[in-house]
């Protein structure tokens, strides 16, 4: 007699698949409570950024004119709003989906307990009715040939040793029914809280798009009189940019000069010159490096999407690149860097190690600083104040200055430009969590 055919009612191979569902059923367990705790951690990011929303709004409504800085804070406020409760959907979505495969295996464990109690029953019926030990030496003895006795003695053993494993089978079968049927009841209290707080912020959301459009209407009674400040807005701002290239013009030209001229000493020392036709000069949008100045672009590509914010607190209020005007259908706008709304007070920092090369008044107001990281260079604006000089190196998250606040709009924002030789970049793909 074989003991260990591969049958379908084999109770070893039954045992073998409940083993392998209660060692790997874990891993994937722990994959969705991941993902769950991402999407909680991304809901208390975003209700932290409403917040600082919410401080610089309040700030801006202390302006008795209704401001575009205001429709701007609002607009952003909407965004993040629908963003939680994106967020909040998608939880609910991950924790329904846990509910319905925790419901299926408790109704697997249930199927499986019931199973395991049954076979159990049928291995002390059969262990009773051949329990004496003359029954036990029959069977080995009745054997054909000494092989077959042999297989009937490790059958006997290996019964007795799978009867004891299939009541630890059942223990541990009803423990993890009683574990599901406890996270069950509490995804369920977890679920009733998520709409509940769905719901708050539905409401939240109807409440903040009814602001939205008193304060557009409001606006667009002086469209008029806006688009006169706005042209201005965009003249000086075409302006400022016209200083910021100069600016890093002549920074990489003073770099490259600096340069050639180290490899000119250093060429004088290590030969003899030697007669070289004259070259007209070549226009380049990146200076030529030494090897620190690689070293450090090569580490300061490397932190795309890692760079601090160049504020403790706030916002980007206006991203990169052209985008029609928030009040004036048809009005477009660029913006070289990104606009970041903040609160009175609050300090400008560096986003990376760098030289500060060049310091300079706003054609819009206030002060620029730029910083130069490699051939990578930083530009922050609408700085009311600024704390470092030309030359200093300054370390990431070093204070630079104070962000500038502005009366007639009644908000404190700056601008942040990243820029690869004459070239700018969206500083947004660079700010760690700005996406």
């Amino acid at each position: 007699m074989t003991p260990f055919r591969y049958r379908k009612n084999n109770p070893l191979i039954f045992f073998a698949l409940i083993f392998s569902f209660v060692v790997f059923s874990p891993l994937h367990i722990h994959a969705q409570k991941n993902s769950q705790k991402e999407l909680q951690k991304k809901q208390e990011k975003i209700k932290k950024e409403i917040d600082e929303i919410n401080k610089v709004l309040k700030e801006t409504k202390e302006n008795k004119d209704v401001s575009l800085g205001t429709l701007k804070t609002i607009n952003v406020k909407l965004k993040k709003r629908q963003s939680l409760i994106n967020t909040i959907n998608s939880e609910i979505n991950t924790l329904n989906a846990d509910i319905r495969k925790n419901e299926n295996q408790v109704q697997n464990l249930k199927s499986d307990l019931e199973r395991l109690k049954k076979e159990y029953a049928k291995m002390i019926v059969f262990a009773q009715r051949n329990q004496n030990a003359y029954s036990k030496l029959m069977f080995i003895f009745s054997a054909k040939d000494f092989n077959q006795a042999y297989s009937r003695l490790k059958y006997v053993q290996q019964y007795s040793e799978f009867r004891k494993k299939q009541a630890d089978e059942i223990i541990n079968t009803q423990t993890q029914l009683i574990g599901k049927l406890d996270e069950l009841k509490t995804q369920h209290q977890e679920k009733k809280v998520l709409l509940v707080s769905e719901e708050t912020e539905k409401k939240h959301l109807s409440k903040e798009k009814t602001e939205q459009e008193q304060v557009l209407t409001s606006l667009q009674q002086k469209e008029k009189d806006l688009k006169k400040q706005l042209e201005k807005k965009k003249r000086d701002a075409a302006e400022m940019q016209l200083a910021i290239k100069r600016l890093i013009a002549a920074e990489i030209k003073r770099k490259a000069d600096e340069e050639a001229e180290k490899k000119k000493i250093a060429d004088k020392i290590t030969s003899k010159p030697k007669p070289t036709p004259e070259k007209k000069p070549v226009k380049t949008d990146v200076p030529e490096l030494n090897d620190a100045a690689i070293a450090l672009s090569a580490d300061f590509a490397s932190n795309r999407g890692r760079l601090p914010f160049p504020v403790n607190k706030g916002v980007i209020c206006e991203g990169y690149g052209e985008h029609e005007h928030p009040a004036i259908k048809g009005f477009m706008m660029f913006n070289n860097g990104v606009d970041i709304c903040t609160t009175k007070g609050t300090q400008a920092r560096a986003v990376f190690d760098g030289e500060v090369t060049g310091i300079a008044a706003s054609p819009t107001g206030g002060k620029l600083v730029i910083i130069r990281h490699g051939e990578y260079l930083s530009v922050y604006s609408n700085l009311s104040d600024v704390l470092v000089k030309t030359g200093q190196k300054v370390n990431s998250k070093q204070t630079i200055g104070t962000v500038m606040y502005d009366e007639d709009e009644g908000k404190t924002s700056m601008s942040l430009q990243i820029w690869k030789g004459q070239k700018t970049m969206d500083p947004s793909a660079w700010l760690y969590g700005a996406r």
